[in-house]
């Protein structure tokens, strides 16, 4: 049974499987592929949440696998370091912002046993619901003044993850 193949025609393949935000998707096919990768068609993108699997593949006899195995290594290495850049805007904000909300409820549920207590001690429970509703409203602007300074000390280490990303791409492609 000949289906148009012949023997010189046989390509063995590795394959890989990457799973990455779907914002990303590009960004990594794009990048993959100066690696020698090529998406797999038989097997559809599958979305889990905002993560995506790509299945890939490449030839076994791909010239310099070597030397693009090791290059594809620093730039998955790049990646994470990218990726850990991006998620550190927002790490201490946010825990900056949860530590102010759960100090104000705090001081406001002392406000609640102030005004509950046999007999109701209202001035104390308006001194404790001040700093009670602080606490509630701070958060949100605790959040995007240390997001904005974060981002702004973290935007040209990120620039320069790409930066080194695209050359670690060229070499690769350079290889292929």
């Amino acid at each position: 049974m000949d289906r148009g193949l012949s023997k010189k025609d046989f390509t063995g393949y590795e394959y890989k499987e990457v799973t990455v935000n779907e914002e990303q998707v590009s960004f990594f096919l794009d990048c993959y592929e100066h690696f020698g990768w090529t998406p797999d068609a038989n097997v559809p993108v599958r979305n889990i949440g905002r993560q995506c699997t790509i299945q890939l593949k490449r030839d076994r006899k791909i010239i310099n696998k070597t030397e693009l195995t090791r290059l594809q290594r620093h730039f998955e290495a790049c990646a994470a370091e990218l990726a850990a850049l991006e998620k550190s805007k927002t790490t201490m904000a946010v825990i900056c912002s949860l530590a102010s909300g759960l100090t104000g409820t705090a001081f406001m549920a002392g406000s609640v046993f102030a005004v509950t207590a046999t007999p109701p001690a209202v001035v104390l429970c308006i001194i404790l619901a001040v700093p009670g509703f602080l606490g509630w409203i701070l958060p949100y602007f605790i959040y995007r003044k240390l997001t904005a300074s974060r981002t702004k000390k973290v935007t040209p280490l990120i620039e320069e993850k790409y930066d080194e990303i695209y050359e670690i791409c060229k070499k690769g492609h350079s290889l292929l």
